[in-house]
């Protein structure tokens, strides 16, 4: 029997991969638009393939992938599919591609998207870029003006005077006067509060966290630190509060001149004709012009005015 020599490709009772993947959409309700949101394959591909128009798909790679995806997405078997594609692929005259397909794209929606990969080049060259830098900083040794702008840590000097060490000690607060104060630390816990009595004392704990006093007449309390009498915290009759009365605290205030307190003048002492009381000198009017640090006893003048010694 005569074989019609235009009847299209696959009819010779074998169904092309095409059709076997219509037949298998159509059977689960499924338009090709639902199979491409599957696969990720355009429309015109899958058409190409249900029709066996190899010609309109981009290469035998892509079409065996294509027609992979598109019977995963329909739930046939898609090793088989991938046969007969290679199979129709080989009958159109296209270059068969080998069997053991290593890089064949098995589902194109499997493949990274371009962002994700210029995202990442980006991201090794920033790497690449910032160690080159740290090396850069690591190898290069230090220039002159920066060895010169360092801190040299000066080294005592042997047989030099040892530092003479801060005094230590409890705080002691000592009433010379009738006085109310509270002693509390910085969270506001009381540590002492009363009106005193003159003599009366308190000494602040030494594990109090920064103790501070309030008290209406800072004029009528001496404190002292390891024996050493700070000066007055503030004016007389004046309230103070939330001044710290820790023994850090103390010596660092009393480093400082109290404020009202009267300048230091040094004492100068008298030279030899100054000790010497009487002593004067005469001018050319005969007044008297030496001038003594130390007050001599007054002359008594004589009656024919001659200078009486003093007694």
């Amino acid at each position: 029997m005569d074989i019609e020599q235009d009847e299209p490709q696959g009819s010779l009772g074998m169904d092309t991969p095409g059709q076997i993947l219509r037949r298998a959409r159509e059977a689960k309700n499924f338009d090709l638009a639902t199979v491409c949101t599957r696969t990720r394959v355009p429309v015109r591909h899958l058409e190409a393939i249900e029709k066996n128009d190899l010609s309109a798909l981009p290469g035998p790679t892509y079409a065996v992938g294509f027609a992979r995806a598109y019977a995963r997405a329909v739930g046939i078997d898609e090793t088989q599919i991938a046969q007969d594609m290679r199979a129709e692929l080989e009958r159109a005259g296209a270059a068969a591609p080998p069997r053991q397909e290593v890089y064949e794209p098995a589902d194109p929606a499997r493949v990274p998207p371009r962002w994700l990969a210029w995202t990442a080049i980006a991201a090794v060259v920033l790497v690449a870029g910032g160690y080159g830098i740290w090396r850069t900083q690591i190898m290069t040794p230090p220039t002159d003006a920066e060895v010169a702008a360092k801190p040299v840590a000066s080294k005592p000097q042997a047989g030099g005077p040892a530092p003479v060490p801060a005094p230590t000690g409890p705080v002691v607060i000592k009433a010379t006067g009738p006085v109310w104060l509270r002693i509390y630390e910085e969270d506001g816990n009381r540590l002492f509060e009363k009106e005193m009595a003159v003599g009366e004392s308190f000494t602040v704990p030494t594990n109090a966290r920064n103790p501070m006093i309030l008290t209406g007449r800072p004029q009528a309390i001496e404190i002292s630190v390891g024996g050493r009498v700070i000066p007055p915290l503030g004016d007389a009759d004046r309230t103070i509060s939330d001044v710290p009365v820790s023994a850090p605290a103390l010596l660092g205030r009393s480093a400082t001149p109290a404020p009202g307190a009267p300048a230091v003048v040094p004492t100068i002492a008298p030279t030899a004709a100054a000790r010497r009381p009487g002593v004067q000198g005469s001018s050319t009017s005969g007044a008297p012009n030496a001038v003594s640090t130390e007050a001599p006893s007054a002359p008594s003048a004589a009656p024919d005015g001659a200078t009486a010694q003093p007694d």
